[in-house]
């Protein structure tokens, strides 16, 4: 797949279906539990999923673009391995030469604007048993600075209340946050877009940490630089933030300072419920959408852990590669949701630096609540070569980083309030190294040109005669 198609939902649906990584499910489902259900057994495969069926509603859902980072690969055109490297390279490319988007006369999504605002007209989920509701969770929110006018780009989920309002979580420390705030000192509500059904480069852009994107920059650039082309936007109805143009649905909102309502429970990114409390009320004010739209919804956990671990990933390794010497890959492991633990490779140059790079990484991605630091002769994508550097080369005593009260991700249950203990895992050889601590290695030898003998391989039933030793019995009776 070139570039330039993934800024369009419906071209990569396309492609992913003429290369085989598109599934199909034809049979109808229900959006309260049935759909997710499904999603959920299978999650993680090779496939993105279509449910082309959806009980009382002619809009198909679409889900699982990011659960899978081979699928990521071959939309980026990039090999697996080197996806954080190239993420981080387009991130530095923005932040060097920034492409800013552009607005156009017209889009996809403004091919049709409903007379009135009616949410159960959209197909959206029920996903968890216990969640509190449908639940926009994939919509891409475009906000502007009170103060200064600069566009934001975020992922926040969205429980539906009624056939025209929506309640908010908002994540801590997020911009969205710092404006709806500013919004507040001035007496005004704060509008913004959701934008639903868009490509990989602008989910990108609205997941990229605030580290590496800083409240006075439009980060909608970034997806520019992701399609090889300006971002395309089209004006809204009601204010002067704009509509991401080839999404599926464009909502415009409104949120007033101060005003609260209940949301959650919700299956987060955690694997746990996010609990209810009383969060921001959205008023949506205008829905537009394309003739023909499909709506895309995500199941927390591993397209997250693949889409924010990604970027994260790209972030930590262009910033602490930059500060500690010998740094070479990072990898957020999925035990850790993508969001808690890191696991970093690096060559030593000296004594010391493997716990740097363990203060560093943490610096460089506030969520964090673990770091493992290993040598590079480690594969830090297996958790069995990870915890065998863990087994063999950890030293309890000295190896082992403890920070208290630190702020964190207020998702995680083990940082209420957002502040909790990190722990850092010093799991490198001991510097200078001596040759004990060197990993055995065995010549690497073809077998193209070597000659291997082999029988089929006989599996015999445990309870049958020939494993037991048991004499068969006499026939004639009758069995019991």
């Amino acid at each position: 797949m070139t570039a330039s198609r993934i800024h369009d939902l419906a071209l990569i649906i396309e492609d992913l279906d003429a290369c085989g990584r598109l599934a199909r499910v034809t049979s109808e489902v229900d959006l309260a539990h049935d759909l997710a259900g499904i999603a959920a057994e299978l999650e993680g495969g090779p496939r993105a999923v279509l449910f082309e069926k959806v009980k009382g509603h002619a809009a198909p859902v679409f889900t699982g673009l990011y659960w899978s980072r081979d699928v990521l690969a071959e939309l980026l055109g990039r090999p697996e391995r080197a996806l954080p490297g190239y993420v981080a390279q387009c991130i530095r490319n923005w932040q060097q030469r920034p492409m800013d988007p552009v607005v156009v006369a017209d889009g996809p999504v403004r091919e049709v604007t409903e007379a009135e605002v009616d949410l159960a007209k959209l197909p959206i989920p029920i996903h968890a048993l216990k969640d509190g509701g449908p639940y926009f969770d994939a919509g891409v929110v475009v906000a502007r600075d009170p103060d200064t006018g600069v566009r934001n780009a975020s992922i926040q989920r969205f429980m539906v209340q009624d056939r025209d309002t929506l309640h908010v979580n908002i994540d801590a420390g997020r911009h969205l946050e710092l404006y709806l705030n500013k919004a507040s000192a001035k007496g005004r509500s704060l509008p913004f877009t959701l934008n639903l059904g868009v490509g990989p480069g602008l989910h990108f852009a609205a997941a990229t940490p605030a580290e590496a994107a800083p409240a006075d920059t439009d980060e909608l650039g970034i997806a520019s630089e992701f399609h090889g082309a300006p971002l395309e936007l089209v004006r809204g109805d009601c204010s002067d933030v704009e509509l991401v143009a080839h999404a599926m649905y464009a909502l415009e909102c409104e949120m007033i300072p101060g005003e609260l309502g209940e949301e959650g429970p919700f299956a987060e990114v955690t694997g746990y419920y996010a609990r209810r409390e009383p969060r921001p009320v959205v008023h949506v004010r205008r829905l537009h959408r394309r003739r023909n739209p499909v709506f895309q919804t995500i199941i927390s956990g591993k397209e997250v852990w693949n889409s924010v671990g990604l970027l994260g990933e790209a972030n930590v390794l262009a910033l602490v590669s930059r500060q500690v010497p010998g740094v070479k890959d990072v990898y957020f492991t999925h035990g850790g949701c993508g969001f808690y633990h890191a696991v970093v490779a690096m060559q030593q140059k000296r004594a010391g630096w493997s716990k740097q790079a363990i203060l560093a990484t943490f610096a460089a991605f506030p969520p964090l609540k673990m770091v493992t630091v290993v040598d590079d002769d480690v594969d830090i994508r297996s958790a069995s070569d990870v915890e065998w550097a863990m087994a063999t080369r950890l030293d309890p005593k000295h190896g082992i980083v403890v920070i208290e009260r630190a702020f964190g991700h207020g998702l995680n249950p083990s940082f209420p309030d957002y502040v909790g203990a990190k722990v850092g895992f010093d799991c490198c050889r001991a510097f200078p190294f001596r040759y004990e601590h060197d990993r055995a290695a065995y010549k690497k030898v073809p077998l193209a040109g070597v000659a291997i003998a082999t029988k089929p391989i006989v599996t015999r039933a445990a309870a049958s005669p020939a494993a037991t030793g048991d004499a068969p019995k006499a026939s004639g009776g009758q069995a019991m």
